[in-house]
């Protein structure tokens, strides 16, 4: 299921940026694919969405949850197409979304918003997420961590051992 929505969300994503971006394939590493592009200060960003927590053969009543990461970890991604123009990994920003699975495709166009507004650099401009959510205040840094509030509710009402 996190390949069919991964796969869903990175077309949409790809079809909507109006920038070229390409989608890796599954690696030998097990790196879950990534959508990646080149922003107009031609640095390379990339979107990954995994499952954060799912259910198994040990633990079949843990909850559904994903992951969206812009940006996060990134050492990780090394592939620049031959001919693109690249001044390297974006490093300024990055930013998570944890969410349900069902909120996944309501957060695109807010998400496409987002690395437009980054990428123009004025905040300002985005629009209100289509389901609310919590910023995770870090001890450092920047607000980069988000959860909706019902991923939040869910992974911290369960008991699932």
């Amino acid at each position: 299921m996190v390949n069919e929505l991964r796969r869903e969300f990175y077309s949409l994503f790809a079809a909507t940026m109006n920038v070229p971006v390409n989608i890796t394939g599954a690696s030998y590493s097990s790196n879950s694919p990534i959508a990646f592009w080149v922003d107009g200060r031609q640095r390379l960003n990339y979107v990954n969405v995994y499952a954060y927590t799912a259910p198994d053969e040990l633990i079949p009543l843990r909850p559904f949850i994903l992951r969206l990461a812009i940006n996060k970890s990134a050492g990780r991604v090394t592939i620049v197409k031959k001919g693109q123009e690249c001044r390297g990994l974006n490093r300024v920003w990055d930013f998570e979304l944890t969410l349900l699975p069902g909120e996944i495709l309501d957060f695109l166009p807010w998400i496409v918003s987002l690395v437009k507004v980054y990428d123009k650099g004025s905040l300002s401009l985005l629009q209100s997420p289509p389901h609310p959510f919590e910023f995770i205040v870090p001890t450092v840094g920047l607000f980069n961590e988000a959860w909706t509030e019902k991923a939040w509710l869910l992974a911290n009402s369960t008991t699932f051992i």
